[in-house]
Protein backbone atom coordinates (compact mmCIF):
# COMPACT_ATOMS: atom_id res chain seq x y z
CA UNK A 1 0.00 0.00 0.00
CA UNK A 2 1.48 3.33 -1.01
CA UNK A 3 0.67 6.55 0.89
CA UNK A 4 0.85 9.92 -0.92
CA UNK A 5 3.29 12.59 0.24
CA UNK A 6 1.63 14.96 2.65
CA UNK A 7 0.43 18.28 1.28
CA UNK A 8 0.92 19.56 4.83
CA UNK A 9 4.62 18.84 4.40
CA UNK A 10 4.62 20.93 1.24
CA UNK A 11 2.76 23.78 2.98
CA UNK A 12 5.14 23.74 5.93
CA UNK A 13 8.16 23.66 3.65
CA UNK A 14 6.70 26.54 1.62
CA UNK A 15 6.18 28.57 4.78
CA UNK A 16 9.74 27.95 5.91
CA UNK A 17 11.11 28.88 2.48
CA UNK A 18 9.03 32.08 2.48
CA UNK A 19 10.31 32.94 5.95
CA UNK A 20 13.89 32.33 4.83
CA UNK A 21 13.42 34.51 1.77
CA UNK A 22 12.03 37.34 3.90
CA UNK A 23 14.96 37.01 6.29
CA UNK A 24 17.50 36.99 3.44
CA UNK A 25 15.94 39.97 1.67
CA UNK A 26 16.44 42.38 4.53
CA UNK A 27 17.16 45.76 3.02
CA UNK A 28 19.55 47.89 4.99
CA UNK A 29 17.79 51.05 6.07
CA UNK A 30 19.96 54.08 5.53
CA UNK A 31 20.31 57.05 7.86
CA UNK A 32 18.09 58.92 5.39
CA UNK A 33 15.20 56.62 6.37
CA UNK A 34 15.55 57.52 10.01
CA UNK A 35 15.61 61.19 9.12
CA UNK A 36 12.67 60.84 6.76
CA UNK A 37 10.14 61.11 9.58
CA UNK A 38 11.11 64.72 10.03
CA UNK A 39 11.68 65.60 6.35
CA UNK A 40 8.41 64.25 4.98
CA UNK A 41 5.98 67.10 5.44
CA UNK A 42 2.29 67.10 6.27
CA UNK A 43 0.12 66.18 3.31
CA UNK A 44 2.91 64.08 1.84
CA UNK A 45 2.73 60.70 0.30
CA UNK A 46 5.17 58.39 2.08
CA UNK A 47 6.03 54.73 1.78
CA UNK A 48 7.02 51.77 3.91
CA UNK A 49 9.45 49.10 2.75
CA UNK A 50 7.41 45.94 3.33
CA UNK A 51 10.41 43.60 3.21
CA UNK A 52 12.22 45.53 5.92
CA UNK A 53 9.09 45.95 8.01
CA UNK A 54 8.31 42.23 8.01
CA UNK A 55 11.90 41.24 8.74
CA UNK A 56 12.00 43.54 11.78
CA UNK A 57 8.41 43.43 13.06
CA UNK A 58 8.34 41.28 16.20
CA UNK A 59 4.67 40.32 15.76
CA UNK A 60 5.44 38.90 12.30
CA UNK A 61 8.45 37.00 13.68
CA UNK A 62 6.32 35.52 16.48
CA UNK A 63 3.51 34.69 14.05
CA UNK A 64 5.93 32.91 11.73
CA UNK A 65 7.38 30.94 14.65
CA UNK A 66 3.88 29.93 15.84
CA UNK A 67 2.94 28.75 12.36
CA UNK A 68 6.21 26.85 11.93
CA UNK A 69 5.68 25.12 15.30
CA UNK A 70 2.09 24.19 14.43
CA UNK A 71 3.19 22.96 11.01
CA UNK A 72 5.96 20.80 12.48
CA UNK A 73 3.60 19.40 15.10
CA UNK A 74 0.93 18.56 12.53
CA UNK A 75 3.55 17.12 10.19
CA UNK A 76 4.90 14.94 13.01
CA UNK A 77 1.42 13.69 13.86
CA UNK A 78 0.60 12.89 10.24
CA UNK A 79 4.01 11.25 9.80
CA UNK A 80 3.60 8.99 12.83
CA UNK A 81 0.14 7.91 11.67
CA UNK A 82 1.52 7.22 8.21
CA UNK A 83 4.37 5.13 9.64
CA UNK A 84 1.95 3.12 11.80
CA UNK A 85 -0.20 2.41 8.76
CA UNK A 86 2.83 1.42 6.69
CA UNK A 87 4.06 -0.91 9.47
CA UNK A 88 0.64 -2.52 9.62
CA UNK A 89 0.59 -3.03 5.84
CA UNK A 90 4.12 -4.47 5.89
CA UNK A 91 3.16 -6.85 8.69
CA UNK A 92 0.17 -8.02 6.68
CA UNK A 93 2.33 -8.63 3.61
CA UNK A 94 4.75 -10.75 5.65
CA UNK A 95 1.97 -12.88 7.13
CA UNK A 96 -0.44 -12.97 4.17
CA UNK A 97 0.61 -16.49 3.13
CA UNK A 98 -0.23 -17.90 6.56
CA UNK A 99 -3.74 -16.39 6.68
CA UNK A 100 -6.91 -17.98 5.40
CA UNK A 101 -8.71 -16.40 2.44
CA UNK A 102 -11.34 -14.89 4.76
CA UNK A 103 -8.68 -13.43 7.06
CA UNK A 104 -6.78 -11.96 4.11
CA UNK A 105 -9.97 -10.41 2.68
CA UNK A 106 -11.03 -8.87 5.99
CA UNK A 107 -7.49 -7.59 6.70
CA UNK A 108 -7.22 -6.06 3.22
CA UNK A 109 -10.60 -4.35 3.65
CA UNK A 110 -9.55 -3.02 7.06
CA UNK A 111 -6.22 -1.74 5.69
CA UNK A 112 -7.97 -0.12 2.75
CA UNK A 113 -10.46 1.58 5.10
CA UNK A 114 -7.65 2.74 7.38
CA UNK A 115 -5.77 4.08 4.35
CA UNK A 116 -8.79 6.08 3.27
CA UNK A 117 -9.30 7.38 6.81
CA UNK A 118 -5.64 8.40 6.91
CA UNK A 119 -5.93 10.28 3.62
CA UNK A 120 -9.00 12.10 4.95
CA UNK A 121 -7.15 12.92 8.17
CA UNK A 122 -4.18 14.19 6.17
CA UNK A 123 -6.41 16.41 4.03
CA UNK A 124 -8.22 17.75 7.11
CA UNK A 125 -4.91 18.51 8.84
CA UNK A 126 -3.65 20.39 5.77
CA UNK A 127 -6.91 22.34 5.48
CA UNK A 128 -6.85 23.21 9.18
CA UNK A 129 -3.25 24.42 8.92
CA UNK A 130 -4.13 26.50 5.84
CA UNK A 131 -7.07 28.06 7.70
CA UNK A 132 -4.85 28.91 10.68
CA UNK A 133 -2.28 30.42 8.33
CA UNK A 134 -4.98 32.51 6.61
CA UNK A 135 -6.35 33.66 9.99
CA UNK A 136 -2.87 34.71 11.14
CA UNK A 137 -2.22 36.61 7.91
CA UNK A 138 -5.59 38.34 8.20
CA UNK A 139 -4.79 39.41 11.79
CA UNK A 140 -1.40 40.71 10.63
CA UNK A 141 -2.97 42.69 7.79
CA UNK A 142 -5.69 44.17 10.02
CA UNK A 143 -3.18 45.08 12.72
CA UNK A 144 -0.84 46.86 10.29
CA UNK A 145 -3.69 48.52 8.34
CA UNK A 146 -5.24 49.92 11.54
CA UNK A 147 -1.85 51.18 12.66
CA UNK A 148 -1.17 52.83 9.29
CA UNK A 149 -4.51 54.61 9.36
CA UNK A 150 -3.78 56.09 12.79
CA UNK A 151 -0.18 56.85 11.83
CA UNK A 152 -1.22 58.72 8.68
CA UNK A 153 -3.78 60.74 10.63
CA UNK A 154 -1.23 61.61 13.34
CA UNK A 155 1.44 62.67 10.81
CA UNK A 156 -0.94 64.37 8.38
CA UNK A 157 -0.07 62.05 5.51
CA UNK A 158 -2.51 61.77 2.65
CA UNK A 159 -1.25 58.37 1.51
CA UNK A 160 1.09 55.63 2.71
CA UNK A 161 2.33 53.34 -0.03
CA UNK A 162 4.10 50.05 0.37
CA UNK A 163 7.27 49.08 -1.42
CA UNK A 164 8.36 45.50 -1.89
CA UNK A 165 11.33 44.28 -3.90
CA UNK A 166 10.07 42.72 -7.11
CA UNK A 167 6.68 44.45 -6.86
CA UNK A 168 6.41 46.87 -9.77
CA UNK A 169 3.66 48.93 -8.17
CA UNK A 170 6.34 51.39 -7.05
CA UNK A 171 9.62 51.57 -8.96
CA UNK A 172 11.24 54.32 -6.94
CA UNK A 173 10.64 56.36 -3.84
CA UNK A 174 12.74 59.22 -2.55
CA UNK A 175 14.50 58.00 0.61
CA UNK A 176 13.19 61.13 2.36
CA UNK A 177 9.67 59.67 2.03
CA UNK A 178 10.62 56.29 3.55
CA UNK A 179 9.02 56.04 7.02
CA UNK A 180 9.80 52.33 7.51
CA UNK A 181 12.11 52.76 10.49
CA UNK A 182 9.60 54.89 12.44
CA UNK A 183 6.68 52.60 11.57
CA UNK A 184 8.62 49.48 12.56
CA UNK A 185 9.68 51.01 15.88
CA UNK A 186 6.15 52.10 16.73
CA UNK A 187 4.60 48.77 15.70
CA UNK A 188 7.13 46.90 17.84
CA UNK A 189 6.47 49.23 20.80
CA UNK A 190 2.70 48.66 20.47
CA UNK A 191 3.21 44.91 20.18
CA UNK A 192 5.47 44.83 23.23
CA UNK A 193 2.69 46.55 25.23
CA UNK A 194 0.10 44.05 23.92
CA UNK A 195 2.30 41.09 24.89
CA UNK A 196 2.46 42.22 28.51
Amino acid sequence: MKIKTSSLTKLTLGLMVAGTIVACNQNKTSDKSAASVTTAGAGSIVYVNQDTLLSKYDYFKDMTKRLEDKGKSAQGDVGSRQQALQREAAEYQRSANTLSADQRASTEQRLQREGQEFQQYQQNAAAQFQNEQNDEQKKLYEKVAAFMKDYAKEKGYKMILTYQKGNTTMWYGDPGLDVTADVTKRLNDAYAKDKK
